[in-house]
């Protein structure tokens, strides 16, 4: 395997990993504005699992 297809193969869920920390961190720790980033952040996490799921 080559770095080009283990990036391929890696980059969705390294962004959705990326997503979900960026909601959980601020969801604990921000108020206001990043409470709405991180409904935002874990919603659009479930949503693409959803859709991954479905379409299988």
């Amino acid at each position: 395997m080559t770095g080009i297809e283990i990036r391929r193969i890696f980059a969705v869920p390294a962004l959705l990993a990326l997503v979900s920390s960026v909601g959980l961190v601020s969801g604990l720790l921000g108020d206001g504005v990043w409470d709405a980033v991180s409904w935002i952040a874990l919603g659009t996490v479930v949503v693409v699992a959803a859709r991954a799921w479905w379409r299988r």
